[in-house]
């Protein structure tokens, strides 16, 4: 008698992912080879031919929301009188109106036509803080030597989205936490590319740190900001909580803003949809640089996004995280056998807030605006994930210029 074959749910939950990432790869496949044959076929094919010259380093942008990650190595480059190609997603994305000598930034196009165009490539070095590099519609050229990621957050690297930085040469991690959780990933997957991790620091927080500097002293506000910036997805405070936390946190005397991830606009437009039309009071912030908004809060609450390690380690101000049940199943954390960087790490520097909370919300933001003792670990906490602050553009621009030559390129200026 054959006996029934038991799988307990947390694996079955990573085998399920497993099964949706293998399905999705092979169906992006096919899709991809659909899509370089239609572009070349729908006039892409000058673009392909422009390419087909070498060109040493490309920096690739998704979003105009990661200028924040590449203009101090764009400047970099500027300024050393190195030519760099910059392709972006975005029509509007600030680097096309700089007017640099030595970066030349495109815009590709909309829709699946700039990883088509990307997928054609000939270059040395790609650089790219897009995870999901050949896993999905972006595939690796193989008329590209190199592909290095830059994170844009400072936690370990365990936080993306299954497999999403497999297949990258490089990553040019924040601090030890994102070294170590790299190394870890790396060992449960054989098939994965075996990656350089080199430590350059975290250019997101440096830019946010010069952005500080220049915005000069701030102003106190009359009545306190309360700034709500959930992550997306069905664990975070929009999703989870939606109506019953928003209308327990207007009954309190601070003025709120909410700023939804920008995912959340498309993944979970329904939701934000119906939040929107029902709190017309709340000021809804969708700007494309988070600074200001940031700048202008006392206080920050949010759930398991990276924007808090921003508020906390670059403003040095207070965070209220919520407990939440995070379903790992989609995420690469979902092989880390140890404890989640981000849960040992909250409690040290800002006060989590239990669904039981909501009612007593105002006296929760009240005591937190007014303990300091969170201020203490903010060092210990910045020297695990932040290392070489302030010289982030310097370090990645002397690894590229070093990677380049190892590769046997030339530098063109």
């Amino acid at each position: 008698m054959m006996l029934p074959l038991y799988i307990d749910p947390g694996t079955g939950s990573m085998l399920f992912s497993l099964f949706i990432g293998l399905a999705a790869a092979g169906t992006f496949a096919a899709r991809s080879a659909f899509l370089k044959l239609r572009f070349i076929l729908s006039g892409g094919r000058a673009g392909k031919q422009a390419d087909e010259k070498n060109i040493p380093f490309v920096i690739f942008s998704d979003h105009k929301r990661y200028w924040n990650v590449f203009h101090a190595l764009c400047d970099e480059f500027e300024s050393h009188g190195v030519e760099l190609a910059y392709y972006t997603c975005s029509p509007d994305d600030p680097a096309l109106s700089v007017p640099y000598k030595h970066v030349h930034a495109e815009y590709l196009g909309k829709g699946n036509r700039p990883y088509a165009r990307m997928n054609l490539l000939h270059a040395d070095i790609v650089v790219a803080t897009t995870p999901g590099l050949d896993v999905y519609q972006w595939k690796r050229s193989r008329y590209v030597k190199f592909y290095v990621h830059i994170p844009h957050t400072v936690r370990p690297l365990y936080a993306y989205r299954m497999f999403g930085l497999d297949h990258y040469d490089a990553v040019l991690v924040t601090g030890e936490n994102q070294r170590q959780s790299g190394l870890e990933m790396e060992a449960l997957r054989p098939a994965a590319v075996k990656k350089e991790y080199v430590t350059i620091g975290s250019p997101t927080m440096d830019n946010l740190l010069a952005q500080i500097k220049n915005a000069g002293e701030r102003k106190e506000n009359p009545k306190k900001i309360v700034l709500v910036a959930p992550s997306w997805g069905k664990s975070g405070i929009l999703s989870k909580y939606g109506a019953e936390f928003l209308q327990a946190i207007l009954k309190t005397p601070y003025e709120i803003i909410v700023r939804p991830h920008p995912q959340s606009v498309v993944s979970e437009k329904k939701i934000l949809d119906g939040l929107m039309k029902q709190f017309l009071q709340i000021d809804w912030n969708f700007d494309n640089d988070n600074f200001a908004v940031l700048n202008r809060a006392d206080i920050l609450i949010s759930d398991f996004s990276g924007t808090m390690f921003d508020f906390a380690l670059g403003f040095g101000k207070p965070i209220i995280y919520t407990n939440i049940e995070l379903d790992t199943a989609p995420y690469d954390m979902a092989w880390h056998s140890g404890e989640i960087w981000e849960f040992g790490v909250l409690p040290k520097i800002g006060r989590k807030l239990d669904e039981a909370d909501f009612p007593k919300i105002g006296e929760v933001i009240e005591s937190t605006l007014k303990n300091d003792d969170f201020k203490s670990s903010l060092d210990a906490v910045r020297a695990e994930c932040w290392e070489k602050i302030g010289n982030s553009a310097e370090e990645e621009f002397n690894y590229l210029i070093k990677k380049h030559a190892e590769l046997g390129g030339k530098i063109a200026t």
